[in-house]
């Protein structure tokens, strides 16, 4: 009994440690996705292009990650099928990512911090009622309320401004929030492996890349080595493998209900650090709609909805 006794301690010594590990861990998720904005807004203003980012991302990601997406046979595309192994490539892959780094190039970090996962929790909310049952309580209903007047002040600042360029910036920041929405549905409702997937959109994206040498390639000069390694490191396995890798784990430890308390921390990341690294200072009507945006997300991300009792079989993440 005296040499057992110490086991339950431990145990829950070692428990706490991992929920510990597993809250900087996603502490850590939301610095990568958040500085992402920051990272390749920077990039586009200073002689990278798009399409040389998307290329970076793509060919490092869709190496890396080739060997799980043939693990299960080419046939199979990963074990998923072709069909839906093309709908995944749609709403995370290549034309997603262009979508993003195109709005970059015309509107703040901040407007793509917020935009992006704003929309992606409209449709998140929307589609867990009509997919999985999900109730709508007055937490979600305010939640939405406070998203979508976010991103009307954003709208409004935009189109008040100089120049469209802005507005049709956050019109592809719209777009990035639509197709990406729908990614961890279909995740959920197919029950596709998270790891998997991203292998998936990774090496299906490397079509892109006969586009990118055919039109847009401009040589191997047109940055330092190290800037491209950098980006490249940024893009590839920072964002693609090591952020979803983590955020994954941490996801496992943590629960649903206390993960769903991070994604807010996103655009508060990329907001933050636009105004040091790019000088991008939001107006008043842009920093309202900012505003309106993340308390929106946090509001609604705070508690999970639940979901109907004939719905117990839908995973919980």
């Amino acid at each position: 009994m005296d040499q057992r006794a110490p086991a339950l301690p431990e145990t829950d010594a070692r428990t706490r440690r991992r929920r510990r590990l597993a809250a900087l861990g996603m502490l850590l998720a939301v610095l990568i996705y958040g500085s992402n904005f920051v990272i390749s807004r920077h990039a586009v203003l200073n002689g990278l292009t798009q399409h040389d980012l998307m290329a970076l991302r793509f060919a490092i990601a869709g190496v890396l990650l080739l060997p799980i997406f043939l693990r299960p046979g080419l046939r199979s595309c990963g074990g998923v099928g072709w069909n839906r192994g093309f709908w995944l490539a749609v709403t995370s892959g290549f034309p997603m990512t262009y979508l993003m780094l195109t709005g970059l190039t015309m509107a703040p970090a901040a407007h793509g911090a917020t935009i992006g996962p704003g929309t992606v929790t409209m449709i998140g909310i929307i589609g867990s009622v009509v997919l999985f049952g999900a109730a709508l309580t007055g937490r979600l209903m305010i939640g939405v309320a406070g998203v979508l007047g976010g991103l009307l002040c954003l709208g409004i600042a935009g189109s008040a401004g100089a120049s469209a360029a802005t507005l049709r910036g956050d019109l592809c920041f719209l777009g990035v929030g639509l197709l990406w929405g729908f990614y961890p549905l279909l995740i959920q409702l197919w029950r596709v492996d998270g790891l998997v997937a991203t292998a998936i959109v990774s090496v299906l994206s490397l079509v892109y890349l006969p586009i990118y040498f055919l039109f847009y390639f401009r040589g191997f000069d047109i940055a330092p080595w190290w800037v491209l390694a950098l980006h490249g490191f940024n893009q590839g396995v920072l964002n693609v493998i090591v952020g979803l890798w983590v955020w994954g784990w941490a996801a496992h430890v943590l629960g649903p209900s206390v993960v769903g308390r991070f994604p807010p921390l996103i655009p508060v990341t990329g907001t933050l650090l636009a105004i040091p690294v790019l000088g991008e200072i939001p107006s008043s009507l842009q920093l309202a709609g900012i505003v309106l945006i993340i308390g929106g997300l946090f509001v609604a991300s705070w508690r999970r909805p639940s979901r109907q009792p004939h719905h117990e079989q839908v995973p919980a993440d």
